[in-house]
């Protein structure tokens, strides 16, 4: 298969601060109808993976990276993976008309891009049609006064959500609106509750343009990039196959919420509750969580929980200490 500028793929890079809502509208993609065939990256901070297994089931190419983040130090696994992909599609073993590679909440999109000019097979194969911005309308603001990740997410787009509508006023929506235009005045703006948007919006739409990231990033086609993220940001994670006290979870979360809230930049897990047959789909940012039952267990399937915390300051010894107490002896 020869691939020419004009019939290479198309890939959607999907990035927005933690609990954005990215996993979301990943979903929203997948279940939609259409007749292209989609090839998906899923990459999350911490040696755990949730996202992956909140994706719905579908036949599309799911691939899974939790070693890293995608902005830094697994950027050559990421180029691994697509040419394998490429050379998978080479051999008909597998088809796809398009990528979507779903960031960690931490990523600066501009290196993940930046893969795609660099290596000189992606580049021949592969093209970048936009950078897709997810936002928390309710919590982004706070994360804009602290986190550089967030402000380049928002920076580099060429298509912003503004999710979660429905939590935030009309004046808090203008102010928003107007801090993120200092920062991105050329990004088309979409807004949403639960990313419920016009997918053609955001899908093949050939809104990447390298000039203009220039603009935003002189450095972006340099051929080495630094990312740091804050030192203070760690993940804790907890695999378990004994089940959980359900009462006993929701007593932890409210303190957890109560005493740490500001700190819990994203928590989240499929939880193993004792006289369930259902898996539940636990979720957070901050002050904000939710638990919901899920789709049930399969049959022989090991029923486990995982959870993961991403957060500042983190006390490994003392979540482990609280998440033990809340097993069935």
């Amino acid at each position: 298969m020869v691939f020419t500028k004009q019939s290479r793929i198309p890939v959607t890079i999907l990035t927005g601060y933690l609990g954005a809502g990215k996993t979301t509208l990943l979903n929203r993609i997948l279940t939609e109808k259409h007749n292209k065939k989609i090839a998906v990256i899923v990459n999350e901070y911490g040696e755990v993976g949730i996202d992956n297994q909140l994706v719905v089931d579908s036949e599309e190419e799911i691939v899974e990276m939790n070693n890293g983040c995608i902005c830094c130090t697994v950027r050559g696994d990421l180029i691994k993976i697509l040419r394998t992909l490429h050379f998978s599609m080479e051999q008909g073993h597998v088809h796809f008309d398009q990528v979507i590679i779903e960031t960690t909440g931490l990523a600066d999109p501009a290196p993940v891009a930046q893969t795609f000019f660099v290596d000189e097979i992606l580049s021949e194969v592969f093209e970048v049609d936009s950078i897709v911005t997810v936002v928390d309308s309710k919590h982004i603001t706070k994360h804009l006064d602290k986190k550089d990740e967030a402000q380049e997410q928002i920076a580099f787009a060429d298509v912003i959500v503004f999710n979660k509508q429905d939590l935030i006023n009309a004046d808090e929506i203008k102010q928003l609106e107007a801090r993120v235009s200092q920062m991105n005045p050329t990004a088309k703006r979409l807004y949403a509750e639960n990313c419920q948007i016009n997918l053609q919006e955001i899908l093949n739409i050939h809104t990447f343009n390298v000039d203009h990231k220039l603009n935003v990033n002189p450095h972006f086609l340099d051929g080495h990039h630094h990312h740091h993220h804050d030192d203070r940001v760690s993940s804790v994670a907890f695999t378990e196959e004994r089940p959980l006290d359900m009462s006993k979870v929701d007593r932890w979360m409210s303190y957890l919420v109560q005493e740490k809230g500001e700190d819990l930049l994203r928590y989240k897990g499929i939880l193993n509750v004792a006289g369930m047959q259902e898996r539940i789909v636990f979720q957070g940012l901050h002050m904000l969580f939710t638990g919901r039952p899920d789709k049930k267990w399969k049959e022989g399937e090991k029923r486990k929980t995982e959870l993961v915390f991403i957060g500042r300051n983190l006390d490994k010894d003392e979540l482990e200490k609280q998440f033990n107490a809340c097993i069935v002896s």
